[in-house]
Parts: structure tokens; sequence; C-alpha cells
């Protein structure tokens, strides 16, 4: 039987669900099931398996990495990647691979054993699951180089040494001088090729050349190292030559190593390579690196209060968000011709909303692949006669109607949306390397790798012990066990401290991660992310853990004296629109508070309310009695609101005859000019002076045309020359 059909044999014993899941991690997301004929033909594509080889942890894959090195060593590399032949035809013996990754030690060959049964429930090992192993074309293809085992000393060597190095290296180790290179390079390679006298080395070497030795083989067998310095000048050659630096690497360890051939150019520039012979000979047999037990954190500090940070900090972002938004709706940024929004655009939308840059750009960003915020460019008329290019036209960021639907939906809802979208959005906003110049907001959203390090990330703080916490000074650690759970991303990304702490913070502005552990509504991202449900259904669980941690919508504040309410807990979303027209936000956390002032009284006039209606509807939403000193404020401002009236007006239109003004407000014939009579002598009309004053003539009337100043305009057709 074929592989392919005893895998799609395997599939069909499978539950539907389990079958998403390995669909999903291949890359593609449906609700709809797919047949296990097809699955297995999708799987037995290299690019699939590579594609499920992404969420290794770092055991796995480097039992991936030994089975196709040994794979590699039976039958032959892999030359075409389009092999295809059986993958069974190239199948390794399970015995062989667990003595690769654990030698005899029996704890470590059943933890290597538990490593491929884990494999294997990911369709990465093949079945028929028996004493042979196999793996798709694509794991051959692209492991067997990585297994963390040298090549041979005589390939090094004959590859990157000239003479004059080879003769060196023959010096240090006792050799009496060879008349030719061949004669220096049999000799070296006799003693790295021989077990014993290797073993003999470095039996006389300093202890501490031999730890560092054996630590590189558990890391790979390569370091980067400046031992070497290239011959002829850098550029692209495909096997440069390497000479000893003058004055060593600045290491003696790695100089000691060096100088006698245990560590030798690998070819890319400022790195070096342990031989295969000799890290055999130093670990007394051929092993691979392995690595089951991911890293161990030392003296974490007690996440204290964490429920409740996480609750104010949900509450203070999806206040930040509505307060963005709202800055947005107001007054659109631009989008510039080279992409983002203009730096002073986001800056004015911050410091609208009271949020600080870096937390703006996030929320701007997320707002927008949420589908709360969409660009709008407005068409450019062409003028008349016109016949050149136009513009380009504006392109703004505005609300969308999807906005409208979200903020009649209640907190919890609201924070659904941007918490799911968060999780699987290829990016990390608060991210930005100094060489990337000026952070801006709205930018394509293009890391394949930053899904991957954001679970990472939440592997490694689901597994701090209960209760317990990372600190700032903790943050290695959790860059080191994300590594573990997914060296893959880690490895293309080249995450480091830095971009793990940006997804930290991210997190923590989310109420996902609080005290250095993770939330409630942490856990169940982390486990929608490793289901892959995080890109198909992730609403029902969020929900569910949100409202769990959120006390429930807010539908009534206490206003004190001292012009201050105060909502303790979340704001419904009723509420907070009443209190945000008429009062400033002045802090949030577990409880939100706003201010009153004669300016934010002012401005709920300016947008419609009435003192009346607005100590009414106040006085319904509040706990207790309104105080005195907010309804003076209220009835105070309202007396001298509106006593100056500016009026929108084309032209004004004056006359000492009184009754002729009386005549233009009633003529039908300039009904059109929309005439109003604001005093005995004054019109005021909604159109602009040229057009009232043809009217006027047309009419019959004999308007002058007066300056702002009082004078008469004299009117004279222009006069055109050539």
């Amino acid at each position: 039987m074929s592989t392919r059909r005893r895998l799609a044999t395997w599939l069909e014993t499978k539950p539907p669900e389990d079958r998403r899941l390995i669909l999903a991690r291949v890359g593609f997301t449906s609700d709809d099931d797919i047949t296990p004929q097809d699955l297995a033909r999708l799987l037995l594509q290299p690019r699939a398996a590579l594609a499920l080889a992404r969420f290794c942890t770092l055991p796995q894959h480097q039992a991936l990495s030994a089975v196709a090195w040994l794979a590699a060593q039976r039958h032959g590399p892999l030359l075409n990647l389009w092999h295809d032949a059986d993958p069974a035809t190239r199948a390794v013996p399970r015995a062989e691979v667990l003595d690769l990754l654990a030698g005899s030690d029996p704890a470590l060959r059943a933890r290597a054993a538990a490593t491929l049964d884990a494999l294997a429930d990911t369709a990465l090992v093949l079945p028929p699951h028996d004493d042979q192993v196999i793996v798709s074309t694509g794991v051959h293809a692209h492991l067997a180089e990585t297994a963390g085992l040298g090549r041979p000393a005589a390939e090094l060597i004959r590859l990157h040494f000239n003479a004059p190095e080879v003769h060196a290296i023959a010096e240090t180790l006792g050799f009496p001088k060879a008349r030719a290179r061949e004669g220096a390079e049999r000799n070296v390679l006799g003693l790295l090729t021989d077990q014993e006298r290797v073993r003999a080395l470095l039996g006389q070497a300093p202890a501490d050349a031999r730890e560092w030795l054996l630590d590189i083989i558990g890391h790979g067998s390569q370091v980067l190292t400046h031992a070497y310095q290239a011959r002829g000048g850098f550029g692209y050659q495909q096997a440069p030559k390497y000479a000893f630096r003058p004055g060593g690497s600045g290491d003696p360890n790695t100089d000691w190593l060096a100088a006698r051939g245990l560590l030798l150019p690998a070819g890319p520039h400022d790195t070096a390579e342990v031989p295969i012979e000799v890290a055999v000979a130093a670990l007394g047999e051929l092993r691979v690196p392995f690595a089951p037990e991911p890293p161990v954190p030392a003296g974490l500090p007690i996440a204290a209060g964490a429920d409740g940070s996480a609750q104010a900090a949900a509450t203070a972002a999806l206040s930040q968000i509505e307060r963005v938004l709202a800055a947005c709706a107001d007054q659109p940024p631009v989008l510039r011709k080279a992409g983002g929004l203009a730096v002073r655009d986001t800056r004015r939308i911050a410091k609208a909303a009271g949020v600080a840059e870096d937390v703006t750009r996030l929320w701007l960003d997320l707002a927008t692949q949420a589908g709360l915020l969409g660009l709008h460019a407005e068409p450019v008329q062409r003028p008349k006669g016109h016949r050149g290019k136009l513009p380009e036209p504006v392109v703004s960021l505005l609300p969308t109607t999807e906005y409208d639907d979200w903020l009649k939906r209640s907190p919890v809802e609201r924070l659904v949306t941007i918490i799911a979208t968060w999780a699987t959005i290829p990016a990390v906003y608060t991210f930005w390397p100094e060489e990337a110049g000026t952070p801006v907001a709205l930018t394509e959203p293009d890391d394949p790798n930053a899904v991957g390090v954001r679970a990472a990330v939440f592997e490694a703080l689901a597994a701090l012990p209960p209760g317990k916490g990372v600190s700032a000074d903790g943050l290695p650690y959790v860059t080191e066990r994300a590594a573990w759970h997914r060296p893959h991303h880690f490895a293309e990304s080249g995450a480091d401290d830095e971009l793990v702490g940006a997804v930290v913070r991210e997190a923590e502005s989310l109420g996902l991660v609080a005290g250095g552990a993770l939330t409630g509504v942490g856990r169940v991202v982390r486990d929608l992310l490793l289901s892959g449900e995080a890109w198909t259904s992730p609403e029902p669980a969020l929900t569910a853990a949100l409202a769990a941690m959120l006390p429930p919508a807010q539908a009534t504040a206490f206003f004190q004296a001292d012009l201050t309410a105060v909502v303790r807990g979340m704001p419904g979303p009723e509420l907070a629109e009443l209190l945000d027209d008429v009062a400033d936000r002045e802090s949030e956390g577990h409880a939100v508070v706003w201010r009153f002032s004669g300016a934010t009284v002012r401005r709920a006039f300016d947008r419609g309310h009435e003192a009346d209606a607005l100590l009414a509807r106040l006085a319904e939403v509040a706990e207790a009695p309104l105080p005195q000193p907010l309804e003076y404020l209220i009835k105070d401002t309202a007396r001298t609101h509106g006593r100056v009236r500016v009026v929108r007006s084309g032209c004004c239109l004056r006359s000492d005859d009184e009754a002729l003004v009386e005549e233009l407000a009633r003529s039908q014939a300039l009904r059109t000019l929309g005439l109003r009579k604001i005093a005995p002598t004054v019109l005021i009309s909604a159109v602009s002076e040229e057009e009232t004053l043809a009217r006027l003539r047309a009419a019959g009337y004999t308007p002058a045309l007066e300056s702002e100043t009082g004078a008469a305009v004299i009117e004279r057709a222009a006069r055109r020359r050539a």
C-alpha cells in the first residue's frame, strides 16, 4: 500500500476538527470538512510539510532534522525537490533515529520516542508508524542540513583553507613540517579522524576550552567568531578561503580550538564549525542536539492583583479606542502619498484622545484591520474646459458603517472584535526598529512570523506556575522559552527581547497579560491560536472569557460636588456618550472619572443639548440627586450661550428704505436667493454677491456693490490682452 493511501486511511480515524486543524496549519481555514483523500494528497506536497513544520517545537524540529540527515546518509541527498517517488523509499529505522537523538540514555530515548509519536499525530511522521520512520519530501529537502552535525574535517579544510593554514595547524599539533600541503593535511586529518587521538588532545586542553567545545556541539556545531579573516577581500565566493586572524579572536578558548583544527571555517563570514569527527570523539557517540525539556525560569515574582489590573487595562483600552475613532470622525486624517498617516495627524489624534502616540498608532491600525476605519478617496471634479491631468484625490481615514454598529454593542462585544483582530494580525505594530525610520500608523501588516511569535510568547507565559509572573528582568526567559516552542518563527524573524517585549506590552494593553502572567482571556487567546479557531470562530470563547472578567456595563454615575462624575466599572455606550458630550474624561481604570467645566457644558450646548433636557437626562442616570454646583454651572452657562449668533450667508443686502427691504424679502422672483431679514434695513442672501447682483438686476432692481469697509465698488469688465 502506498504512503498516500496509508495516510488517507489514518486520517479517516481522526475527528473532523483535527483534520481542520491540520488544514489550518497548512494555510487553509474553512468550516467545511475536507475528505481524508484530498488532505492526504495535500500533506504529501513539500510546501504543506514545511508549513506544518513551522508549528514544531525545538525537540520536534530536531527529530525531523535527524530523520532527514539519516536518510541523506543512507539514500543520498535529495537533489530534486519535486521528487515524486513514494516517501517510504527514504525511510530510516526508528531505532537509529532514537540512537542519534538520545544515545543509550533510557529516559532520553523515551522522550525521543514521545517526540516522534507527537510528530505522527500532526502528520509530519507518516504511517504506518512502525519500526521505520517516514517523512515527507519537503522535510528531506530542507531539514537534512539543520541537524546540528558538522561536516567532515576533510571537506571543511579543502574548501576554506590554503596551504599556510594547514601547515600552521599541523605545526601546532606537533607534526614535523611537511614538504607539501598534502603531507600536512594527511597528518592533520589522521589525527582529527581518530577518536582516541582527539580525546587525548582534548585531555590536554584547558577545562574552559573543553566546556566551550561541548557547548558549541550542543547548539548545532556552529558558532560566530572572529578567529578567521577572509583571503582576497569580501564579495561573493562559492567557497571562500580564510586565514587565521592576527591577534586571534579575542577569546582564548576559541583560539585554542581553532589553532588545532577542532574548529574550522564554515563558509559564511565569521562562522566556524566543529567537524563531525571531533563532535563524535568529544561526545563518545554520534549524536545530534536534542532538547526535550524547555527552559525553566528561576525566582519568579507573584502576579499579585493580575485580575484587577487586566480589568482596568481592558476598560481603558476600549475607552481609548472609542476616543481615537471619535477624533477620526471629527477631523479625518489624510493618507500620505508614500503610505501611512502623516505624523502630525497621528499626534493630533493622540492629543485629542488623550492617548500616548505609540498606543494611538496601535489602535488606529487595529481599528482599520477590524473594519471600523476605512479609506475614502474624495473624487476630484473636472473643471469645465479642463483637459489636463487632474490632481490625485485626497484619501482620508474615516469611520465605516461597521463602526456605527460597533458603538451600539456592549463593551464585551466591542472588545471581542478588537482582541480577535489583534490575535491573528500578521504584524507587531508597536515594534518599530530604528533602521525602519519614523514610525507611522496605517502600515500594511505583512510579517509572516508575527502570529507564530505571538503564539509562542503566549505558550511561554502559559507554562508559568499558577500565581507567578515574569518581571521586566525575566523577559530573556520568555524569549528563550518562546523560541523553544516555535524555533522556526524565531529563526526566520530574528525575534529578540525587544520584539517579545512589544508583544507582551500590546497584550497587557488589551488585558490579556497582567503582572507578567496570562489572564483568563489571555489563556483563551492562546487556546484559540493553537486550535486554529482564532481564524474561524473566536467570538464564543472570547465573549465568555471577557464576560467573566469584566463587570456588567454600568448605566448610572455618581455626581459629586467637585463637578466630577464617577462610574464604578465600565460605562455602557449610552452613558459614555452622554458624559463624553458634557464633560471631559479625567482618569480611567477600575472607575472612570469625568470632569465638568464651563467649556465642556458649552460644548454640549453647541452639539444641540438644551439646559432643561440636559439636566433631566443627567438626573436619570444619577445614583443620587444632582449636586447644586453642577446645576448652577449648567444653568449659568445656558444663560450666556447663544447671546451672540453667527449667521451663515453668501452676502448681505442693506438699504435705508425699509419698505424696499420688505418688498425684496417677499418677492417671489427672488425666492431662489433665500433672502432673510435680520434687521429692518438688512437682508442676508444664501448665494454669492455676484449671483445676488445678477438676480436683482434681472428682476428689475438697480443694486450697487459695496466693499467690507462701506465704500462703493466700481464694476469694470476685465480687459483681455495677449
